[in-house]
């Protein structure tokens, strides 16, 4: 009767997987406990299994999976993470903060704020008093866009202060280049402005 071959010995098949014959292995050793000879032979046997393994991988008669032949192909599948350029994003905000108002509501609002400017042209001793009402009719406005208070009222000051900006640079130039110029074409300026971040920012 010949000897048991080293598959025989941990009682598995020769299509046996490498996981099964890892089990196998465990599985004697812990049954053979406190046998150091018998496991001994498990461990040869283990050994002779794995070597005979190695020599028909090379020899091609076992197929090697092509994640473990061709690792770079793996690699290659691994999904790109697309990243967003700096000029992209910026693209990005800024055609979230322009708008494209409607005909109506460019109508509305240059009526609001021209409406403003002619109070202001008549009593200009209450310009404070208008430019706090441009600044609410501002807010108004932009929330009625996006419905998002904060943001409206961060560029409705912002509007404002931009609005003054320009008003004191005219001013300055008016003064210089034509000093017989009205005043109020200063402030005019400054309802222009606000007028036109009310009616083009969101």
């Amino acid at each position: 009767m010949s000897d048991p071959t080293p598959y025989e010995k941990l009682g598995i098949g020769e299509d046996a997987s490498f996981e099964e014959v890892q089990r196998a292995r465990d599985r004697m050793l812990s049954e053979l406990e406190g046998d150091e000879m018998l496991q001994e032979a498990i461990e040869a046997a283990y050994d002779a299994v794995l070597m005979d393994r190695l020599r028909a991988r090379q020899e091609g008669k076992i197929k090697v999976p092509d994640r473990i032949r061709f690792p770079e192909r793996v690699v290659a599948n691994v999904p790109t993470v697309t990243q967003t350029s700096p000029t992209k994003s910026a693209s990005n905000w800024l055609s979230r903060l322009v708008d494209n108002p409607s005909r109506q509501d460019v109508l509305v609002s240059l009526g609001v704020f021209a409406g403003l400017g002619v109070l202001n042209f008549l009593i200009r001793t209450a310009t404070p008093t208008w430019l706090a009402l441009s600044l609410l009719s501002s807010i108004y406005f932009l929330n009625r866009k996006e419905n998002r208070f904060g943001r409206s009222a961060l560029l409705a000051l912002m509007g404002l202060v931009l609005a003054v900006l320009c008003g004191v640079m005219f001013e300055q130039v008016r003064i210089m280049a034509s000093p017989d110029l009205p005043r109020s074409i200063s402030e005019i300026v400054m309802f222009i402005v606000m007028w036109l971040v009310t009616c083009f920012l969101r």
